[in-house]
């Protein structure tokens, strides 16, 4: 794989409709640009000039779909200030797609709204985007709410989609059942959850049903793992190494292209407030791996 920057570009990864936005499937997420080091913890916010060239940047290599939220912010930085400050005014190609659910007071202490507070979530990312609409909305759930009801929060969403604040809708850290009652509601595009190398069989089912349904499956923490918020902590797997020497790249380019190769409805949204990193991330979706990689890396 070359790696000269020239030719990296975020097509290599194909595309796939989110509902009727066609977006590359090697994007961008933007959690890590407000701080370095963990995010959501006391640290040292990142450099303002830096993030927005990592933003500049992706979109010359060719993504197109960048991933964020209201609640990614550190002291001094928020990410969705950083995306509007780079960005805007936004191309015509640009899908942002943002989460809301979750919220964060002035001191960073953790609020989950209700069904009401739901519409000042998507306020709140219009006005931090300077959108006058969201191209895609994902509901996020607690990690306590797996056997959760979504009704009246999905609900509350497919009004502001039919008020025309919302373009497309979807869904975060959820379960199978919950997805089906949201679907009853409103129809979804994407299903954002954790998942990567070393997930466990019913993740792994779950993806293959949203490929089945034509829903875009987007993970996050796919190259961290359980690492998380926190960052890369773990000790890589040999098999990933062993394959990563193969391919003479990083083990993380090696967990991301094994993303991919999951499914073509599979989206990946690394995210990094390295620029380094970020040529890395995106020349990762041109790496195709052989029959006997995914062998070797198989759960």
């Amino acid at each position: 794989m070359t790696s000269s920057v020239e030719t990296i570009n975020a097509s290599s990864a194909g595309t796939w409709e989110l509902g009727d936005l066609t977006v590359n499937r090697l994007g961008f997420g933007s959690m890590r640009l407000t701080q370095d080091g963990a995010v959501f913890a006391d640290g040292v916010p990142s450099d303002r000039k830096r993030a927005l060239g990592v933003l500049r940047t992706a979109v010359e290599l060719g993504v197109n779909h960048i991933d964020t939220a209201a609640f990614y912010f550190s002291a001094l930085r928020s990410a969705n200030e950083l995306i509007n400050s780079a960005l805007a005014p936004y191309s015509d190609d640009l899908v942002i797609t943002t989460k809301v659910g979750p919220g964060r007071d002035p001191s960073g202490a953790w609020l989950w709204a209700t069904p009401q507070q739901l519409r000042g979530h998507v306020e709140e990312n219009l006005r931090q985007l300077g959108r006058d609409h969201l191209d895609v909305v994902n509901l996020r759930l607690a990690p306590s709410g797996a056997e959760a009801s979504v009704a009246d929060h999905f609900g509350a969403l497919s009004e502001l989609r039919d008020a025309g604040l919302i373009r497309h809708l979807g869904m975060s850290n959820t379960s199978p059942a919950q997805l089906a009652e949201a679907r009853s509601i409103a129809p979804v595009v994407c299903v954002q959850n954790a998942y990567g190398i070393g997930s466990p069989a019913e993740d792994h089912a779950f993806l293959r049903y949203c490929g089945e349904e034509g829903i875009a499956f987007v993970p996050f923490f796919a190259i961290v793992g359980k690492g998380r918020e926190g960052g890369v902590t773990h000790t890589e797997r040999d098999e990933v190494r062993a394959v990563a020497r193969t391919h003479g790249v990083t083990p993380a380019q090696i967990r991301l292209a094994w993303t991919l190769h999951q499914g073509p409805h599979v989206l990946a949204i690394p995210g990094t407030g390295n620029p380094d990193h970020l040529v890395e991330n995106v020349a990762a979706g041109a790496l195709r791996l052989t029959a006997d990689d995914l062998a070797l890396l198989a759960p």
